[in-house]
């Protein structure tokens, strides 16, 4: 096979549109002929429903998951003079929510397994917090990669300290942790909404969530300039709005996650069992989780090699991700660190790379992956 055909692209948003094109092309022009386009019903819609879906009693919806999180901090009042911590094997997009308000990141390592926080490093910190940096506010465990974190450690170690959890489910949209949905168990948690998401828009988006509905109205007047009344702000504000037609979009799109989630767990087992008797171990599962795979990610020390060969086989795939954020030149040298100094965030960066994964992969995509995996 020419090694410049890929026949199996890593991901495709488009393949999403594609698929639902009928009702998402309806709901756009429905969204385009009310002549409202910013904050309007189908905006409050998508909200209720997202909230319901979610279980929480309220949804707000923001202009990115960036945003997201920084709204939720700002909401919280957490800003200067305030450490938030999170790991830095995550979206640069995590860290950079917490600089966004003034407050410091502290990062700390991950498990080496799951890719997520090391609740036994968050315990370590909170019991005896780095010197010099301000008291600790606030974390943000991530569920990486479609799976939960250990999360219950991590809240029953924030409850002693008085410490605001924020679920940054940006990846793992559905996810569960002992039959209970990510996004539920802390104070409130944020969803990106980009195209490659398990729910993406067709464009930028963000939404959090939250049962505190006290802080949902704080954040719902922040995203739009401190206003309570218009024109009028109360407190200082951003301009951080999900746009009408996203909105419509993404009703439609909600209406078929919970399938999507189930065709991304169907790919995952046909992957798992390919790789069954080759030296390549599959993905590690926390038991008690539901992974819903945003990513399916295989740990690999030769991974150049690899990536190499299954791109001659047609298959493309990708790295999430291929710097830790510490090391990154922005944050190099500046960002406080966990006393393990984030090492096995390190390790995994060098190692891991993403198989092809999104729900409308065909069979026969599916299977010419798992052929090319029993051959490894």
């Amino acid at each position: 096979m020419n090694a410049t055909t890929i026949t199996v692209p890593q991901a495709d948003p488009g393949a999403g549109y594609r698929a639902h094109k009928e009702e998402i092309d309806a709901a756009a022009l429905r969204a385009l002929g009310s002549g409202w386009y910013i904050l309007g019903k189908e905006g409050e819609a998508f909200e209720r429903e997202y909230a319901a879906w979610q279980g929480q009693k309220r949804a707000v919806g923001c202009a990115n998951g960036t945003d997201a999180l920084a709204l939720t901090l700002r909401g919280m009042g957490i800003g200067p003079g305030c450490t938030v911590v999170t790991v830095s094997h995550t979206a640069v997009a995590t860290v950079a929510a917490i600089e966004m308000t003034g407050a410091t990141p502290l990062l700390v390592d991950i498990d080496p397994d799951t890719f997520t926080m090391d609740p036994d490093e968050l315990v370590a910190v909170l019991d005896d917090p780095p010197p010099g940096l301000p008291p600790i506010r606030a974390i943000i465990p991530v569920h990486l990669y479609g799976q939960a974190c250990d999360l219950d450690p991590m809240l029953a170690a924030c409850k002693a300290h008085g410490v605001q959890v924020i679920e940054d489910c940006s990846q793992a949209h559905g996810a569960t942790l002992t039959g209970r949905k990510v996004g539920t168990m802390g104070d409130a948690a944020c969803f990106s909404l980009y195209p490659t998401k398990n729910l993406g828009a067709l464009g930028d988006g963000g939404v959090l969530t939250t049962d505190d509905e006290a802080l949902a109205d704080r954040i719902g007047a922040i995203r739009q300039y401190g206003w309570k009344e218009r024109y009028i702000s109360d407190g200082v504000g951003v301009n951080s709005r999900l746009d009408e037609i996203q909105a419509a979009i993404l009703r439609v799109k909600l209406n078929y996650l919970d399938a999507g989630n189930a065709r991304r767990q169907a790919i995952a087992a046909a992957y798992d069992e390919a790789l069954a008797g080759t030296r390549y171990a599959a993905p590690a599962r926390r038991e008690g989780s539901g992974h819903v795979f945003h990513q399916y990610v295989l740990r690999v020390p030769e991974r150049a090699a690899l990536m190499a060969r299954l791109r001659a086989e047609g298959v493309a795939t990708a790295i999430h991700y291929p710097s830790p954020v510490h090391l990154q030149p922005a944050y190099r040298g500046r960002t406080p660190l966990g006393p393990a100094g984030c090492a096995e965030t390190a390790r995994a960066a060098a190692e891991v790379m993403s198989l092809p994964m999104f729900p409308e992969l065909t069979d026969a995509q599916v299977g010419h992956v798992c052929t090319v995996l029993r051959g490894l």
